[in-house]
């Protein structure tokens, strides 16, 4: 295995790794996600889930998921999946396989992985055996999906690949010397993706994830160490960390410092990060790109800024929101007109024309939960990712 010592360096995963015991079942049958067969305590829900659904038993059962159902107010556009997962299981990403726009996957934290074939109506669990055997209890960060390839990033350090739509999960080796914990990972073409880290290292492969080529010459701290005199201010404590990382159509990255005191760009074919200041004095919660080319900016407290024009930009607006002090933590864009912003205790805000007024959804008031990410597979299927395993699907 190459020695990894930098972003500049290429690294080359050990095949052997892949390698099985001569007494071990064939090539043919690689790791697997499928639903644990031990009666553990996520299976235990998962099938006190399915036996609360039986019309026998409803009319005398009331489960605890039909009782919160009941207790909150519907949604104007939006409805609460119930998902078969423990308690305390913070949601993080969610992908659709595009040849078939029903099948998808969820992830979270505490080894979270749960799969659906009926467009994100119901879930069931999987897990994957390799890593159920381990120490570790997985965070898993990302999913992309390119055709039936299929990409999974998590922390501690694990790297899961699928040709076959996510029937099975190969697990890639990674070197030990890769710079930071992955964070994202985005299917880019035919056993081609890019990944990057939470230190800025931005690695792309073009075979299936078993050698990386660095797209940056450095991570950010470097970066800052060499620019520190430049005028970015806070950089001097920058502890070496992304907060958030998001990635534009078009391959364009903007990250938030650790510390949300200044902001970080970008674009193909840059050898570094470009650092930026902030214009605003509350420090950054989150950033993203709008439907239109430009940016959208989250400060800590609630509020919410757009950039003035379309690309990257240090010049924002205010826009008036009504989010009752709780903060706002992501944006999501239906189309260049219609987009939902979700927050902490439940706050839940549309914009119709663009991002200039927003509205505030109030039926979603009675979730106790902090809804962290909103994704919109398509401008028909969307959905609202929380800690508690919150999950709320689109109606339209």
């Amino acid at each position: 295995m190459a020695t990894l010592t930098s972003p500049t360096a290429t690294f080359t995963t050990n095949t052997r790794c892949l390698q099985r015991p001569q007494n071990s079942h064939s090539p043919s049958q690689q790791p697997r996600l499928v639903p644990r067969p031990e009666l553990n305590r996520r299976h235990f829900i998962s099938q006190t889930a399915s036996l609360s659904s039986l019309p026998l038993l409803s009319p005398l059962i009331l489960s605890p998921q039909q009782a919160n159902a009941a207790a909150e107010d519907s949604l104007s556009e939006w409805e609460r999946v119930y998902l078969p997962i423990d308690p305390g299981v913070v949601l993080l990403d969610i992908a659709f396989v595009p040849d078939d726009m029903n099948h998808g996957f969820l992830l979270g934290t505490r080894q979270t992985i749960m799969e659906t074939k009926d467009g994100g109506n119901t879930w069931v669990p999987r897990s994957i055996p390799s890593a159920e055997d381990e120490d570790f209890n997985y965070r898993f960060n990302s999913i992309s999906f390119k055709g039936k390839e299929g990409w999974i990033v998590g922390k501690p350090a694990i790297l899961l690949y699928t040709a076959d739509a996510g029937a099975t999960w190969e697990r890639i080796p990674l070197s030990a010397q890769l710079p930071g914990d992955m964070v994202y990972i985005k299917a880019t073409g035919e056993k081609s993706a890019e990944m990057v880290t939470d230190e800025g290292a931005i690695y792309v492969t073009s075979n299936r994830g078993y050698n990386w080529r660095a797209a940056v010459q450095e991570t950010v701290s470097a970066t800052l160490n060499r620019t520190v005199s430049s005028g970015i201010s806070g950089a001097s404590y920058y502890t070496g960390t992304f907060n958030t990382v998001n990635r534009s159509p078009d391959g364009n990255y903007v990250a938030v410092s650790s510390r949300g005191n200044f902001y970080l760009t970008w674009e193909p074919g840059q050898a570094f990060w470009q650092p930026h200041n902030r214009a605003i004095a509350r420090r950054i919660q989150n950033m993203g790109w709008r439907a239109d080319g430009g940016l959208w900016l989250l400060v800590r407290g609630g509020g919410l800024y757009l950039s003035k024009g379309t690309g990257i930009s240090e010049e924002f607006e205010e826009i008036p929101v009504q989010s009752r002090g709780f903060g706002i933590l992501d944006v999501g864009y239906r189309s260049k007109e219609e987009a939902w912003a979700a927050g902490g205790s439940g706050i839940l805000l549309r914009t119709t024309n663009g991002g200039k007024t927003w509205t505030r959804d109030k039926a979603a008031d009675n979730i106790a939960a902090n809804l962290y990410s909103v994704k919109f597979i398509d401008d028909k299927k969307g959905f609202v990712l929380g800690n508690d395993g919150v999950l709320l699907r689109y109606l339209g």
